[in-house]
């Protein structure tokens, strides 16, 4: 592509400077002037407000009007629901009123699954439509036989919007569908929203290691792809008096759908950590000093009956695994109480907590970001005062558990 700027139009308002990621625009005599460095990315194109910056790509026209509704994966494993699914749901909701579009849910399985149960607990949840597929190549999760009946669907039903939740099927099969329909993928969203005037969904992510925000619309295709981080939306409450009804479909998947043949499950024989089921959570950060340091929040979260978390810099140091990382980067959560132990409290991982009910902060400096957020702050050193803490609570946890 190429630009060019008409000097005679130009202010000098030096907008577009600012916008170049490239420092390819200088102000000479007052007037905007590109160099060797532009690469026509068309960035200075859209803050002109003088319009003295030109190209000779038109703006392609392109008509979305037949693309109605909002749909979510309603993602399942041996007949049971993913609960990110009804997280979906809620996030879905705002976005359908705000279209004036309808809610719809994409279920898929085998008969044996019944899954006709399953279908009305999405609808009471808010689902509007349930697209129910049912074939027995789909009994168990694959990549191919899943993308080719939602591929199908969507070039039969053309929805505006279709969300997956980040689990490892959604991170699998959103690219796969995102691929073969020639649209984008905006991947682990942690928000979405409809912009008021172009009605296309703002896509927010984290980028650059958590340090940035970037939002990001797809103008001129549609379905508009996301995956969202699950833990990062609501669930709206349960209601048996919402109607919905349920299109049951039979996805067509033939010998040359089925690339790969799953023979056996192997159960991982590790412990998993849910940290976004947890009602109790606490969290170690560089205050900690060490990997020994864990030894104190494991012991303060076996009296809470909670789980251990922490932040990046516990993760990369290699003190706890990723899957308990909370943060932009990590995961995010809500438990009732969440103690903050050894935190700074910057907004990176304050990203990923700061819906707890309650927030417990533990740090020994006084000016720690962390304090902001917390119902109740403890000016101390850690090492310090989770002793304190463990000493006096685990009598109370044993007397009401009923030991000695």
């Amino acid at each position: 592509m190429t630009v060019w700027i008409e000097p005679k139009k130009c202010k000098g308002c030096k907008l577009c400077v600012k916008a170049c990621p490239y420092d390819a625009i200088e102000i000479v005599d007052g007037k905007a002037v590109l160099n060797e460095r532009c690469t026509g990315c068309g960035a200075c194109i859209e803050v002109c407000k003088d319009g003295c910056i030109k190209t000779d790509v038109k703006e392609e026209v392109v008509d979305l009007s037949g693309y109605k509704g909002v749909w979510v994966f309603a993602e399942q494993r041996n007949g049971l629901l993913n609960p990110a699914a009804l997280e979906l749901l809620g996030c879905a909701s705002g976005l359908a009123k705000t279209l004036n579009e309808e809610l719809c849910a994409v279920l898929l399985g085998d008969t044996s699954q019944k899954l006709d149960k399953i279908a009305k607990q999405l609808i009471t949840y808010g689902a509007q439509k349930i697209f129910l597929g049912e074939n027995k190549d789909l009994n168990n999760y694959t990549t191919t036989p899943y993308s080719k009946a939602i591929i199908d669907l969507i070039k039969e039903k053309n929805p505006s919007i279709m969300l997956f939740s980040a689990t490892h099927i959604g991170r699998d099969l959103a690219p796969r569908i995102s691929r073969n329909l020639g649209v984008g993928l905006t991947a682990d969203c942690t928000e979405l929203s409809i912009d008021d005037k172009t009605h296309h969904m703002l896509q927010t992510r984290p980028a650059f290691g958590g340090n940035v925000m970037a939002t990001i619309i797809s103008p001129k295709t549609r379905p508009q792809l996301a995956t969202v981080r699950p833990g990062v939306m609501e669930a709206l409450k349960p209601n048996t008096k919402r109607k919905g009804e349920i299109f049951k479909i039979k996805p067509k998947i033939s010998n040359k759908d089925k690339m790969t043949q799953l023979l056996k499950f192997v159960s991982e024989s590790k412990e998993h950590v849910n940290l976004t089921d947890s009602k109790v959570i606490v969290a170690g950060g560089r205050g900690l000093g060490s990997k020994k340091g864990l030894n104190l929040i494991q012991q303060l979260a076996q009296v809470f009956s909670g789980e251990v978390a922490g932040t990046r810099i516990v993760v990369e140091n290699g003190w706890l695994p990723l899957e308990q990382q909370v943060g932009q980067t990590g995961q995010v959560v809500r438990p009732e109480l969440y103690i903050a132990c050894g935190i700074s409290g910057a907004i990176q991982h304050k990203a990923g907590m700061q819906d707890s009910k309650v927030i417990v902060a533990i740090n020994k400096d006084p000016d720690a970001p962390i304090f902001e957020i917390a119902d109740y702050s403890i000016v101390g050193d850690l090492h310090e005062v989770i002793p304190a803490i463990v000493k006096a609570l685990k009598p109370r946890t044993n007397k009401a558990l009923g030991g000695a």
